[in-house]
Parts: structure tokens; C-alpha cells; sequence
């Protein structure tokens, strides 16, 4: 595991000065403290921090074939590799090391672009080819490592593991532009994130997941190029018990390939279904092996509401693991400004605070650690899979005129009732109803929904956004899915948005912070591919989420484990944000870079910080939304600065004072 980072001269030969190279790479030096090496040629740089895990002794990076014409730097592991170099050596290619890294380079030479189409894991990489004058990026097909990438208006290519590493870039024509893009405003308020391809700067790419991008010095770049898709076919016919055994028989092999490392190794332990099941796993290879415990690790908060680590204690007792667990304040909201250097861009999952708590714990025993990420996407388990399964079976009773003329009017004067029982918490069902599937699915996923953001941004952003709204991101996406099953469709949606944009990237950027690499056993492509040929009876039976997925597992855990309410990983923003926090929000909000942006009204602003520190409606994930913005431009130095003055009146503000002149 580590940080990549470099520069591509797409037009010619230009020198690229080392001291550059370095700031960006050292800019990621959490990635990778064990070492750090660049490669310089004339319009080529590549700059590596390296995690030592697989190969320790050989490994290093950049790394070179034979005759020194194929260079690469590589963030990730090819869960394959053993099996690929006999093929490799069978054709000529002759290896130096025994790691993963080399098993990429002369698969290039020997499959070109097809090359990551055998791999199998995690990975992102930039490789350039001297003979052939090109240079080739790729990105693994569930997105599990980042690739950020930028064209500069003097035809240099920047490249990197964090957006961070671009923007430490200072060349003779200058660096990039901190721009604020008025799209990714709109859906990073809307969905918590900016997905990809977009970043929050408009000069800035993600290289999307399963995507490469081949570009060829002193040609035109091209669009990145998809090599693989997930398609739900749900026409296997298999028996649900035939299921079950090969479900285990597929978690193992995949937990497996992931306990390869020369370095101590362990797992997340949460309490709920898919860690434990992944640990079930774990212990089942180790004792299979004759080897010793599972190490594993969890956090406890000392608010009983969010607490799961007695569920995590079951499996931990039952498996002998060596079992880690640290208590953390509920109140634990002091890594706000950690969170905003660490994401580079703005990140509203509050999550990624335990998570970053999780892997802090972890990285005290081990390097590498297994968790249960993709779970829910791969087996069906949210809670709001089966609301809008719901809901679709209503929508399809009504027709669509009587269902958008009723429930449109329902949604509009029910209220929003925050602190009434769930059951009579209505409006959003209502909403739902009168909208398309892709749309209702849209409007569940929202942190800030969109009535509410055309109140909150301000008249010139709207100008600038000239009608577009993030809902099309998933529309785009539907388009693609290639499959009208209700839970088939909504799972290829969040596993090409939700489970990149926001759980792979909390986790890469929290782990990474402690330089611990984590591997996601239930995002094997392999897996989520025969997965995705099981019916979705399989998945969601009746309120039973990943019910199959659950059956499997009967012998392994507790039926505690397995069959009690979803917890989750939360924090209580509502209580925060109206007590320890009231202060700061008030500062974020009231005054400063968030007022000076001219991205905003501050009268809509102010009323949401009085409705919900008043305890009428409860604002928290609005206002927690508007926060992780606020440190992410305190972060940048953009939005002006505490106190400036200006023309602060709604419709008077412009969104061009964001870039730094």
C-alpha cells in the first residue's frame, strides 16, 4: 500500500525539476513512511512512498523492466500475482523480485491496455512506456484506491494517490487552479461527496473505477476507457442451500488471497454482520493452517445508543481472536480540521470519524487489516433497499398521473415532522411516491434535499449551475445498469456512487492517515460478480436483508450477530451541533469563508442554524454538510477569510472571488 504521485510532459520532452517532484511526493508521505524514491527523465517524473507489505526486501518503486523502457508506480495489491508470473515467464519476461508491482509492468508488455483485466484487487498505477511513448494510468474495477489527475494549460499531466499531491505542484507556468466547480457543489451537497469523475476543482479529475486512460505523447488526450462493468443477470438457478455452500466456499477463497503480507495482519471488528463473517472467515484459514489467533480490533463508545462492541465481543470470545478494543468519547467531534486536511475536498460522512478512531486502534497492532466494506451493496443489506422496494410496489399499483398528482400534494403540505415517532414521519415517503424510481431513489440518498438547497444557494450559484442538478449522476448511471429489477438496479447505482465516493474513500483516506492498509474481501469482483448472478429473492427477504448471505452464515455466528437491527457506525450530530458544537457552527456559518463565498444566502443559512439550535426541526445533517464545507475552504485558504467585508446580501454575491488570484 502506498502513495503515487507524478508528472507526464504530454507534448514533448521538458525537464521536470526533482525539488517539485518531491513536494508532491512528501505531500503523501502518511501513505508510505517506510521509504521514498522518484524516477526523472525528460517530460516523465514519478514520485512512490511505499508501505512495505508484499516483498519487503525487493520491492521498491518505481520500478523498472528489464531494459528500463517500462517504468511504473503502483498503489494497491494483485491478489493474483503468483498465478500470473508463471504465465509471464512462460512468454520470456524475466523477474527480479517477488512482488505484485512486477507482475503489472511486464503484463503490460505482454497484454497492453487488456493487462488489467487479469488482475485481481485493488489498484491504481501510472505506468510509462519509453518505445511506445506512452504513458497509461489505471484504477481497479470497485474503486477501492483513488487516482486523481489533471491537464494543465501547458500540457502537463499531474497524477496522484490524494488530490493534495496536485495541488503541491508549482511549475513555470504555475500550478492548479483552485477553482471551485459549481457542479460538484451541487452534488456534494446533495450526496455528502463529489463523485466521481468529478472533484471539487474544476481543473481536477478522478479517474473513474474499472476505467484506464492511455495517453500518448504529442497526441490529444482521450476520455478514459471502461474495461469492465458489473451486469445483474439474476438468472443463475441454483438452489438457495447450494448458495449457501458456495458463498462460504467464494468468502474463503477471497479472504484467502487477502492474507498474503510479510507483516503483521489482523481485522476490523465492528459487531455487525459483514466484519464478523469476514473474521467467521479468517479464523476458519488460520486453524485450517495450523496457525495462531485472528488479530482483531474495535472501538466502544461511551454512549450506549452507538454502541456495539458487546456484539463484536461475541465473535471475538467465540474465534479466541486477540481482541483489541479502545473506548471513544462520544463527543469526539475534535478531528473536524483533520478530516478536511486529510479529504482534500469536502467530505460529510461522519463516519469517517470513527472510522479514522478505528483505524488509529488497528494500526497500533497490525499493518494490514481485513473489514467488511461492500457488504450491504454486494447482499442487499440496507434499510433502504427495502423502503424503496416498498414504495415501488406502490408505485406500480398507481398509475403515474393519480400517483404524482396525490402524492406530489401530500409532500408538499404534510410537515416535516422530525420529532414525531418514525411511523408518522411521512413526507419523505410521500416525496418518494411521486417521483420516478431513479428520483425517489435519489431523493432517499440526499443529505441536503433539493428544495432545500435552491433555498440555501445563492442566486449567482444557481445562475452558474443554469439548472443542473446531481440527480443526474444517477441517472447517467441507470442508463448503464442494464437491468429494470427494482434492488438490482439500486445496488449498481450505489456500488458505481455511494461505495466509492463515499465508503472506499473514507477508508482509504482514514487508514492511510495511520499508514495501515485495509483489504476489502466482500468487494472481490469475483464475488460480486457470481453474486450478481443470484436472484434478488435471494437478497431481501420480506424486512430480511442479505438474507441468504445471513442463512450461510448460521453455523458461523451468533444469531445476535446476524439477525439484530442494523446499528452503523453514527456519531450524534443533532446533539453536537446544539451543544459542544453550537459555537463553531454559528462561526462557520454566521461569518467567514462560508458567508464571503458567495455560494450561499446567509439569511437561509442563519434560520437553519436558529431552527435547530431552537430543537424545532432537527438541521443536523444540513448544518454537519455545511460544516465539513466550511473546514474544507478554511483548509484551501479560499472564500475569503473570518470578518472580511463585502456585499453579503443574497443575489449580490460571486462565486469567482473562490479563486485565488
Amino acid at each position: 500500500m502506498c502513495g503515487i504521485t507524478g508528472i507526464f510532459d504530454t507534448r514533448s520532452g521538458r525537464a521536470i525539476a526533482s525539488t517539485v517532484l518531491h513536494a508532491m511526493n512528501e505531500s503523501q508521505h502518511h501513505r508510505g513512511p517506510d521509504e521514498g524514491s522518484m524516477h526523472l527523465e525528460p517530460g516523465v517524473g514519478l514520485g512512490h512512498r511505499r508501505l512495505s507489505i508484499i516483498d519487503v526486501a525487493t520491492g521498491q518503486q518505481p520500478l523498472f523492466n528489464e531494459d528500463h523502457s517500462v517504468v511504473i508506480v503502483y498503489n494497491g495489491e494483485i491478489y493474483n500475482y503468483q498465478e500470473l508470473i508463471p504465465e509471464l515467464q512462460a512468454l520470456g519476461h524475466v523477474f527480479r523480485t517477488k512482488s505484485d508491482t512486477e507482475v503489472i509492468v511486464h503484463a503490460w508488455e505482454a497484454w497492453g491496455e487488456a493487462c488489467v483485466e487479469r488482475f485481481r484487487g485493488m489498484f491504481a498505477f501510472a505506468l510509462w512506456d519509453r518505445n511506445r511513448q506512452t504513458f497509461f494510468l489505471g484504477r481497479d474495477r470497485l474503486g477501492v484506491k483513488p487516482m486523481y489527475y489533471a491537464l494543465l494549460d501547458d500540457g502537463m499531466l499531474l497524477f496522484g494517490s490524494e488530490l493534495k499531491s496536485l495541488m503541491a505542484y508549482r511549475g513555470s507556468h504555475g500550478g492548479l487552479k483552485r477553482e471551485i466547480d459549481p457542479q460538484a457543489v451541487e452534488e456534494y451537497f446533495a450526496l455528502g461527496y463529489v463523485p466521481e469523475p468529478r472533484t471539487i476543482f474544476k481543473g481536477a479529475k478522478k479517474l473513474p473505477p474499472a476505467h484506464t486512460l492511455v495517453i500518448r505523447r504529442g497526441q490529444p488526450m482521450p476520455e478514459p476507457r471502461r474495461y469492465w462493468d458489473l451486469r445483474f443477470t439474476l438468472d443463475s438457478r441454483i438452489s438457495e442451500v447450494e448458495a449457501h455452500e458456495e458463498l462460504l466456499k467464494r468468502l474463503d477463497e477471497s479472504v484467502k488471497l487477502r492474507m498474503i503480507a510479510e507483516v503483521p495482519l489482523g481485522a476490523f471488528l465492528s459487531g455487525g454482520v459483514d466484519s464478523s463473517a469476514v473474521v467467521a472467515s479468517m479464523a476458519r484459514i488460520t486453524q485450517a493452517a495450523g496457525g495462531g489467533p485472528v488479530n482483531t480490533c474495535s472501538i466502544a463508545f461511551d454512549d450506549p445508543q452507538f454502541n456495539e462492541s458487546a456484539f463484536a465481543q461475541m465473535v471475538a470470545d467465540r474465534y479466541r481472536t486477540n481482541h483489541f478494543v479502545e473506548t471513544v468519547k462520544s463527543d469526539d467531534f475534535g478531528l473536524i480540521d483533520t478530516l478536511a486536511h486529510l479529504y482534500d475536498e469536502p467530505f460529510a460522512d461522519s463516519s469517517a470519524i470513527p472510522t479514522y478512531r478505528v483505524s488509529q486502534l488497528a494500526r497500533k497492532r497490525v499493518t494490514v487489516a481485513l473489514s467488511g466494506d461492500g457488504g450491504d451493496e454486494t447482499f442487499g443489506g440496507y434499510r433502504r433497499y427495502r423502503m424503496h422496494l416498498m414504495e415501488e410496489r406502490m408505485r406500480a399499483a398507481l398509475p403515474e398521473g393519480v400517483r404524482k398528482s396525490l402524492f406530489g400534494l401530500l409532500g408538499r403540505v404534510y410537515p416535516k415532522a422530525d420529532w414525531a415517532p418514525r411511523v408518522l414521519r411521512a413526507k419523505t415517503t410521500f416525496e418518494g411516491m411521486a417521483r420516478s424510481s431513479v428520483e425517489a431513489y435519489f431523493h432517499s440518498m440526499c443529505f441536503v434535499r433539493a428544495p432545500l438547497r435552491q433555498q440555501l444557494f445563492s442566486a449567482s450559484l444557481k445562475r452558474e449551475l443554469a439548472g443542473y442538478t446531481a440527480e443526474e449522476v444517477f441517472h447517467q448511471h441507470a442508463r448503464r445498469a442494464g437491468t429494470d429489477d427494482p434492488l438490482a438496479l439500486i445496488q449498481y447505482i450505489d456500488m458505481q456512487t455511494y461505495l466509492v465516493g463515499d465508503i472506499n474513500t473514507k477508508v482509504d483516506r482514514a487508514s492511510m492517515a495511520h499508514s495501515l492498509e485495509v483489504r476489502e474481501p466482500l468487494m472481490d469482483h469475483k464475488l460480486v460478480e457470481w453474486v450478481a448472478t443470484l436472484p434478488s429473492s435471494f437478497k431481501l427477504q420480506g424486512s430480511n436483508g442479505k438474507a441468504f448471505f445471513k442463512k450461510a452464515l448460521e453455523p458461523s455466528l451468533p444469531n445476535d450477530v446476524l439477525y439484530r437491527p442494523k446499528m452503523g457506525f453514527s456519531v450524534p450530530l443533532a446533539r453536537w451541533l446544539r451543544g459542544p458544537l453550537k459555537a463553531r457552527v454559528r462561526s462557520a456559518l454566521l461569518e467567514g469563508p462560508m458567508l464571503d463565498s458567495g455560494l450561499f444566502d446567509p439569511a437561509v443559512m442563519r434560520q437553519l442554524v436558529e431552527q435547530h439550535e431552537s430543537g424545532r426541526q432537527d438541521h443536523s445533517t444540513p448544518l454537519w454538510t455545511m460544516l465539513m464545507f466550511d473546514a474544507f475552504l478554511r483548509r484551501q485558504g479560499l472564500g475569503g477569510t473570518p470578518g472580511a467585508s463585502g456585499d453579503r446580501r443574497p443575489g449580490h454575491e460571486s462565486a469567482a472571488r473562490l479563486v485565488p488570484a
